[in-house]
């Protein structure tokens, strides 16, 4: 059995925060299926499988993936470009997550967030103001993207 790291929970209300979020975030593994928009909720939630970056910078050698939920509250619209929902085992390369204030002013609360993949993907969502959680939810033993509502 390996040494686990604690589990990372971070939240996000501000441009600074979610900077920090997103570099936790950097290469991760999403699949379309682990992609979940609850309109009705007002939520995002994205499963993932992310390097343990802070395993990386200790020095250990060996990368270790964790499993991680990506969650945004308080959405108001969820739009994606250049993903495929119709492949929902293809896997996307999350480059990070950036935060744009609404018409430009950081005194708003309001704005975009956007997801944005290697593969030129990208999902923006319209938020009332920002409020995003990475929560770790243990090892990825098998380095994929596993599904995080489960198969079938």
């Amino acid at each position: 059995m390996s040494v686990m790291s604690p589990q990372l929970k971070l939240i996000a209300l501000d441009a600074d925060d979610l900077a920090v979020i997103s570099t936790h975030v950097q290469d991760a593994r999403v699949q379309p299926s682990d992609i979940i928009w609850r309109q009705g909720e007002k939520r995002l939630v994205v499963g993932m499988s992310r390097l343990d970056w802070e395993q990386t910078l200790a020095g250990e050698t060996e990368q270790r993936r964790l499993v991680s939920a990506l969650r945004f509250d308080r959405v108001l619209a969820c739009k994606s470009r250049n993903i495929d929902l119709a492949t929902p085992e293809a896997v996307l390369d999350l480059v990070g997550i950036e935060f744009h204030p609404r018409d430009g002013r950081d005194e708003e609360p309001g704005g975009s967030a956007l997801l944005l993949f290697a593969q030129g993907g990208a999902i923006r969502l319209d938020v009332e103001c920002l409020e995003c959680e990475l929560t770790d939810l243990g090892a990825d033993e098998l380095g994929t993207g596993l599904g995080i509502e489960g198969e079938g």
